[in-house]
């Protein structure tokens, strides 16, 4: 008897979410707020998380915008904002010189037409017509070709300065696609990258997500305090990052969970990664060289699934789920690799920002 197919995951209104609690806050519903309700509500920076709850239920747009400034390096607004005003006043100069250039062409192509006149003309002497044209053209080829090195120069010049712009932006979205806490990507990243997937059908086959979330995360926060669980965070991180390779794309999703989008393995080889992961951590020693507190043993459950038994990337994140939810519920510290007919009880959406 053939096992019935997974359900579809029930995306949940993660936009609506974040905008309740704002409206229940008295929050001024404005896209540098939402970026911070945003960032809160996925758990990527828990300080943001702490401070924001920390203004209760009366903050103000200005204990809000304190906020932004202290957790949020660039805010996007301003420097798209900075950027668009650069390149702008880059692209107007550049317009002006090449007005000035086509000014200058044009007054010399007029006065090659006057001087051809002149040539032709039977009233002049041609010894003095010809000195007379071989004066004014050396003196306005000269004038035009110094004009031309100036214009190629100036053109160089804003060229190089949209350039600089740039890779600003570029370095700008590095950023914003980067963790703060762990410097892996971020949910964002994940986002685009789990919709790449899909693009090539041939890697289908080759393609895995890979879930990790740490076993009892909320045990070790709440007994050992939320520094100590950001630096197993950032300490799980380093772990993942060491154990696969460079080319694997590999972020953290939100609180305890990291995802990795394995290309070019075998569902055998994705599972071999996922184990040599899971079993270097359970050996790291997660020590406080100080006090010499131990906080381990401390593990993660993984769920792994193929890309070809997903028709989408929210088919792919939800069928993962499940076998990580296998994982966890098969006693933790364990990887399990989705099979046809797994079920659960929940879902989750792979989906925040939209492009």
């Amino acid at each position: 008897m053939t096992a019935a197919a997974a359900p579809k995951a029930q995306v949940p209104d993660v936009a609506g979410q974040i905008t309740y609690a704002m409206r229940s806050m008295g929050v001024a519903p404005i896209p540098r707020n939402y970026e911070l309700f945003y960032e809160a509500y996925i758990g990527s920076n828990p300080a943001l998380t702490r401070d924001l709850a920390a203004l209760g239920s009366q903050a103000t747009q200005e204990e809000l915008d304190a906020l932004g400034a202290r957790h949020f390096t660039h805010s996007p607004a301003r420097v798209f904002d900075d950027a668009h005003r650069r390149i702008a006043a880059e692209l107007e100069g550049l317009l002006r010189v090449l007005r000035q250039e086509q000014t200058s062409l044009e007054s010399y192509n007029k006065l090659l037409g006057e001087t051809y006149k002149r040539i032709n003309s039977k009233s002049a002497a041609s010894v003095e017509l010809i000195e007379n044209a071989i004066t004014i053209l050396s003196e306005a080829t000269g004038d035009t070709m110094a004009h031309g090195e100036r214009t190629v120069e100036n053109v160089a010049q804003r060229s190089q300065e949209m350039d600089r712009v740039r890779k600003e932006l570029d370095e700008y979205k590095r950023i914003a696609n980067t963790d703060s806490l762990t410097r892996l990507s971020n949910r964002r990243a994940f986002d685009d990258r789990l919709a790449a997937v899909f693009d090539n059908p041939a890697l289908k086959p080759i393609t895995a997500l890979v879930l990790a979330d740490i076993d009892n995360f909320k045990k070790i926060n709440d007994t050992y305090g939320h520094p100590v669980g950001d630096k197993i965070l950032a300490t799980v991180a380093s772990v993942i990052r060491a154990n696969v390779r460079r080319d694997i794309f590999v972020a953290r999703t939100g609180g305890e969970e990291f995802a990795l989008v394995v290309d070019g393995n075998t569902p055998e080889e994705v599972m071999s990664m996922a184990e040599r992961i899971r079993r270097t951590l359970e050996a790291t020693p997660f020590k406080n060289s100080r006090t010499r507190v131990n906080y381990g043993p401390v593990t993660v459950s993984m769920g792994v699934c193929m890309a070809s038994n997903a028709d989408d990337p929210g088919e792919l994140y939800y069928k993962t789920d499940i076998a990580l939810y296998g994982a966890k519920n098969a006693g933790r510290n364990c990887s399990v690799l989705y099979q046809e007919g797994m079920q659960k009880d929940f879902s989750k959406s792979w989906l925040i920002y939209k492009s």
